[in-house]
Order: structure tokens, then sequence, then C-alpha cells
């Protein structure tokens, strides 16, 4: 069955505001960030007026709030904000519907929280609102030149003409839906929401077929036999970032040369991750070459990074690399999915018997076929048989029946990797 539905996409760009504009933007964020943690506050005070039985009271003070008083959800806190602009003026000088957004902010973590039982919302310190989101436009807020498309200015409201780098032009029949500004310790950006106006399928299982398997010694390895070297950006970079933490860590807090020494700081933590990212952006692309069905491994990262090797794993950021891999993969049309990683790397791809191997053996040699890959390879080719039969329409994989592929034993992969050829 095909789904349709309309492509949105996300471009990000360099923006340049004058003076004014950088002093009005750092003063909406700090409203925010105050309008943020008063709603926090009140929520927070409902749920404490209302967390201790009738018959007694709580150990700390709590506000008194009438039972029929009715919880501060989105719609209600967002009504109040006519009114609260009358006891705070200063509330008038940003956007209507930045501050809407930012409460809607407040109560999508709310949500969240209620969603898996942990992580509630915090307070924001000062400097931690970094972002301001103008949801909608009644028209096309970009204006530059058909011929030079990088020269242009952004229209917001309340701020004007802003200039911007628009190193990519917006592709034809793409609307900008919202702006969302960002301040980065190497600067403004804008990530610019665009859709399409017509609807777009999603991928489906076609053509080549390979699996994936990440890891540190080598970032990824495909079933095909090409093996992407280990890549650790963090370790890379930190001879300078511990030269930058350790005058950071000399300096009087609260002064001008603290200030400056924590955006340096800021600022290497910043180029590592555009570095990392840029990485994983050209890397996903590269795969979206080599295959028009990719299969990963639905492994949970967080765990992983729990172990002996979590700085590694933190680093090589496996789990943004398979959200940009997705998204690459849905805008070129390459089908993406996740199968069972348990016992890949346990598992003869060729015959399916269990071959038991420690962590640092890095053969497959199966005792049974003969068969011989490097350790990364052979569980990608794993992955890939998975995913075939997860997404064979013959319903009896896994059952040792004459009409399936190969009998238990020894058979050649190439016999079991055509299957693939029936998703063609």
């Amino acid at each position: 069955m095909w789904y349709y539905h309309s492509m949105i996409l996300n471009y990000a760009y360099r923006i340049y505001p004058d003076a004014r504009q950088k002093k009005l933007l750092l003063e909406w964020l700090e409203i925010c960030r105050k309008s943020y943690n008063y709603a926090l506050k009140e929520l927070k005070d409902y749920i404490g007026s209302r967390k201790c039985a009738v018959d007694r009271c709580s150990l700390v003070s709590e506000y008194i709030i009438p039972a029929d008083y009715p919880f501060p959800g989105y719609h209600q806190q967002q009504n109040n904000l006519p009114s609260a602009k009358k006891i705070y003026p200063e509330l008038k000088s940003v956007p209507s519907q930045v501050l809407q957004t930012n409460i809607r902010r407040l109560h999508e973590a709310w949500d969240f929280f209620i969603k898996r039982g942990f992580g509630f919302p915090r307070y924001k310190k000062y400097g931690q609102m970094k972002s301001l989101l103008f949801p909608q436009f009644k028209e096309n807020p970009w204006t530059g030149s058909l011929r030079a498309p990088s020269v242009g200015q952004v229209k917001l409201p309340k701020l004007g003409l802003i200039q911007i780098n628009l190193h990519r032009p917006i592709p034809e029949g793409f609307v900008i839906k919202q702006v969302r500004i960002l301040k980065k310790a190497k600067g403004w950006y804008a990530v610019i929401a665009i859709e399409s106006n017509i609807d777009i399928p999603d991928p489906m299982p076609h053509g080549h077929c390979i699996g994936l398997d990440v890891g540190l010694l080598s970032y990824c390895a495909t079933s095909d036999g090409f093996v992407e070297p280990g890549r650790k950006f963090f370790k890379t970079l930190y001879s300078r970032l511990k030269v930058l933490q350790h005058r950071l860590s000399k300096k009087q807090k609260r002064s001008k040369n603290y200030e400056k020494a924590r955006k340096k700081v800021e600022a290497m933590h910043n180029h590592i991750a555009f570095v990392r990212k840029n990485y994983q952006f050209h890397l996903a692309h590269k795969l979206c070459d080599m295959a028009d069905t990719i299969f990963l491994e639905d492994i949970d990262f967080r765990i992983m990074a729990k172990g002996f090797l979590g700085k590694h794993t933190i680093d090589a950021s496996f789990g943004q690399f398979r959200q940009i891999l997705n998204y690459v993969g849905q805008r070129r049309n390459v089908y993406v999915a996740e199968v069972d990683h348990r016992g890949t790397s346990q598992t003869c791809p060729n015959c399916r018997i269990e071959v038991r191997k420690k962590l640092e053996d890095r053969v497959h040699s199966c005792p049974e076929c003969l068969y011989e890959v490097d350790r990364d390879i052979a569980s990608a080719q794993e992955l890939c048989n998975r995913g075939i039969e997860m997404l064979s329409t013959q319903g009896l994989w896994g059952k040792e029946i004459g009409c399936q592929v190969g009998l238990s034993g020894a058979f050649c992969l190439d016999k079991w990797r055509g299957a693939a050829k029936s998703l063609a």
C-alpha cells in the first residue's frame, strides 16, 4: 500500500542581523525565557497543590488553589497572554505568535513527560533560551534576485529585513511555512521549513538491498563489502578544546574575560557538532547511491553508551546518523527500515548457524560452510537477510520446508540474497 504525504524539509541558512536586530532578538529570547518559566511555575504550583491527600498537609508550603480551578493547559495559558501584557508591558515587544509557540514548547515537553513517565520540564537559566519560532506568514518572507539566489533577505515581523546567505535555492513547488531563528556560538541561523504542494508517496522496498552495520572500529559496513573507516570527531579536536577549557577554569566567574573564554569553548563544541553532522550527511548520501533499500539494526544506542566505550559511542552519534539516513532516504526515494539486531554478529549469513565470537574476534569463520569474511560485513549481510525475510511475501521464512530458498546446512549466499529480486 502506498502512503502519500506532503514533504516537509528544513533548510538551515546563516543570517546576519544588524546591531538593532541583534539587540531585539536577545531581548526577545530573555522575555521568552521568563514567560516559559512563569508558565512552568503555574504548572508546578497546580501539581503541588494536589499532590497530598485531603486530610493532611504537605511537608513543604504549597499554594492553596481551589478544587474547581482548571488545569493550566496550553489553551488556558495562551488565552491569558493578552491580560498578562497589561501587567508586563515588555511582552508587547515580542510578536504574539512567538509567545504562543513558546508556551506550546512547554506543553509539548509536558506531554512528552506524561507519555514516557520521566523528564519533568525544567526552568531555563539565563542564556539557555536559544531559539524563536515564527510559525506562519501571509506572504513569502524571502526577497531576493533569481539571478543571484544566494543574495537575499528574509522579512520577519517587528524585525524587518535580515541579510541571509541562501547558499542553496528553495526548490520549485515548495512554499515557506515557518522560520526558526537560532542563536549559536558561531552566529545566528535561520531554519526555514518548506513544504511541497503535491503529495509524495513514501519510499517502498525496491531495487538493490543492502544491510548496514555500525560500529566503533569501522564506522559502518555494508553487506556488499563497503567499509567506512571509524571517525573520532571529539577525540580529534579534544586537544584544542582541552586548552580552551583550561583557560576558562582560570578566569573569574561572571567577569568579562570569563564570558569571552566561555564563548570560545562553546564555539569549539559547535564546530565539533557541525563537523560530525556534515560527515554524516555526506555518508548518508553515499549509502543512498549504493542501494535502493537499506536495512539497519534497531539497537538502542543509549544502552550502548552506558558501557565502557560510552564516550566513543556518544562521539560517534549513531542515533543521529540513523535519523539523518532516514531523512535522506525519504528525500531520495530510498527505503530505510530497521530489523532485529539480536545475534547478528553471532550468526553465519551464509548457512545461518550460530558461530560464537568474542569482541576481539574481527573475522567471521564458519566451521560448517567454511564462509570467511570480516565480522562487520558478516553482520551487515545477516541484517540484509533478516530485512528480506521481513519484507518477503512468502510468509514461510524461518521454517525448514521445501519451498524455502535453502534448507538447514550450507548453501550459497547468492541464492539466499537472490530472493531480493522479487522485491524489485
